[in-house]
Order: C-alpha cells, then structure tokens, then sequence
C-alpha cells in the first residue's frame, strides 16, 4: 500500500496535464515536500476539470440536437459547428476514458504495465485532441473563406473541410500508432521521453495554431477594410460586418492560441500556469463554444421560442378544439372537399 500515495498524485496529474496536450508524463515523481497537500490540489484540480469536462458534454451535445432537429439550421455553416462540437464531446469523453481506464485501480502502477486497453485509451485520447485542434483550424479557414470569397457557395469546401478535419488527424494518429509499436512500445504510450516521436502529434498541433493566428490577423484585416468601405459609402451593411467583427473577435481565441503560450516550450516549463490554462480555457472551452455558437444565436434562440409557444399552445388545447384543428387541417389539404365521415368519426 505504499505506493497508493504516490499513485494517487501521479493520477490527478496525468488526467489534468495530458488534456492540456502537452503530456506532461504521469509517471514523473512527485516534486514536493508532503504527498498530502500535493494529492489535496491536484484532487482539487480533478475536481474543477471534471466539472467543466461535464459541463461541456452537456451543453455540447444539446447544441448539436438544437442544430439537427431543426430544418432550418441544415446549411455549410452549421454543418461545420456540428462537426466542432462533436469534436470537443470526443475530447471530454476521451479524458473520462482515459482516466477510467489508466486510473480505475490506484494501488497499480499504470507506469509499469503495458495493455492493450491503456494504449488505446491513450491513442483515442490523442485522436479526440487532434481532431479538436484541426476542427478549430477549420472553423478558422470558413470565417476567412466566408469574408473573403463573398459570392462564393462554402458547400462545394464542405468536404474539403471534412478531410482536415478529420481526415488529418485520422493520419497522424495512425503514423503515431505505428511509431509507438514498433520504436517505443514501453507502458501505456502516455510518456514524452522519445521527443521526435511526440513531435508527430505536437507538431501537427503547433501547425495547426500557427495557421490560426495567421488567420486570425487576416479575418482582422480583411474586417477593418470592409468596414472602412461600408462607413465611406454610407452602406447599410455596416451593421452586418459589425457583427461578424463581433464574432471573429469573440471565436477566434477560442480556438486553442491560448496554448501557444507553451507551443515551443519544454514540457515541463510553466506547470502551474498550464494547469490554471487548462482548468480555465481547456475543460469549460467547449460550454463556451457551444454558448456562442448555438444557444447566444438570436436565430436559434427565436427559432426556440417559436417552437416552445407552439408545444405550449398545443398542451393548453381541449380535445374538442383539438379535433376541430385536425379536421380543419385535414379539410384544407383535401382542396376544399369536406372530411368524410369516416375521418370525422377517427379524430
């Protein structure tokens, strides 16, 4: 049972640290002077991020329903939302996996044991956090593409946007996979001590936000001309790029350039403040992606109050005006002929 201590921390660790993406590895000791107050405040940690985590999951996956059951949000844009909200539910879902798989049993060592369902937890967590970086990078590519290319339909870049998205990560992840099996197939992948074999994954990810700020800056400039050019001319779509400006500036960071920060740093530098990152900007990112997109939309929120006042119109029916509609309903769609009987008699 003395191992149970140093287990427990290493486990807070190593859930909280590898969903920042820079895998600060799970079997490092411990640098601090009492196991108990460290295993209190990553136990704390553990906490926050799992609230967020679940947050996330919920908000996300309800925002998704909202996008697919409604008619009118089938388009380019929402199609694309729907894929980065999936892609963040894959991130949350992989972290509760990870640590369930990795960390279920505390008194085992997962540093010294090698399974097959440790290292796919751990590569299934990688893909979930690829394919998070490169949906954002996407996100990032539709709001250039949709300022810059005006009259141009975005459906014919849908699949294109598909193969980035997932298409990509589903590549490295399998380079990566094959890598680790047959160079570094030591414990449960989830270690960094093979530096250019994590640069397969963390590579492709510092790509993934360079591009990004790069984007970023362009959508700034491309913005700033269009609303030089609306004020000048007296045009009234000053409103509309007003409000795209509102959105690009509230989106983009968003999109994972907070990590930047630590992008060429060693892994090890700035633990703490990757912790706080993480906690803050990481486990709640996808509760505030989803609040943004969906559910701060003024065309969802009415197309939700419209729908809801017609469940509660519906509900507030007696059965009497309930089939004097229907049969009004069935009337009309018969171009005008009386129901029959036979119809009268089933309502």
């Amino acid at each position: 049972m003395e191992m149970a201590a140093p287990q427990t921390i290493t486990t807070y660790q190593s859930g909280v640290m590898n969903s920042i993406h820079s895998s600060v590895q799970s079997c490092h000791k411990p640098v601090t002077s009492t196991h108990g107050n460290l295993t209190s405040y990553l136990s704390t940690f553990r906490q926050v991020y799992t609230v967020g985590y679940a947050t996330s999951l919920i908000s996300l996956i309800t925002a998704i329903v909202v996008f697919t059951a409604f008619r009118k949000f089938r388009c380019t844009r929402n199609y694309i939302h729907i894929n980065l909200f999936s892609s963040f539910v894959l991130r949350a879902s992989a972290v509760f996996i990870k640590d369930t798989v990795l960390f279920a049993d505390e008194t085992l060592d997962h540093c010294s044991i090698s399974t097959t369902a440790c290292k796919s937890a751990v590569a299934f967590f990688q893909f979930s956090i690829l394919a998070n970086y490169f949906w954002l990078l996407v996100e990032g590519m539709y709001l250039q593409t949709l300022l810059a290319l005006t009259f141009v339909s975005q459906r014919k870049y849908f699949w294109w946007y598909i193969l980035i998205g997932w298409g990509l990560p589903s590549t490295v992840l399998i380079l990566w996979v094959l890598t680790r099996f047959f160079h570094d197939d030591r414990g449960c992948w989830d270690d960094t001590d093979n530096v250019g074999i994590w640069w397969i994954i963390k590579g492709p990810i510092t790509a993934s936000l360079l591009v990004n700020i790069v984007i970023f800056i362009n959508v700034i400039r491309i913005l700033v001309q269009k609303l030089k050019s609306s004020a000048m001319t007296g045009n009234n779509d000053t409103g509309h790029f007003m409000r795209l400006a509102k959105s690009t500036l509230f989106l983009i960071p968003l999109f994972g350039m907070h990590y930047t920060v630590f992008a060429f740093l060693p892994e090890t530098t700035g633990v703490a403040a990757r912790l706080y990152i993480e906690l803050g900007l990481g486990s709640f990112q996808g509760f505030v992606v989803a609040l943004l997109y969906c559910f701060m939309n003024g065309e969802v929120q009415t197309e939700l109050r419209r729908w809801l006042r017609k469940c509660h119109s519906q509900n507030h029916l007696t059965p009497a005006k309930r089939s004097i509609t229907q049969i009004t309903i069935r009337a009309r769609g018969g171009l005008g002929r009386p129901p029959s009987s036979g119809n009268i008699s089933s309502v």
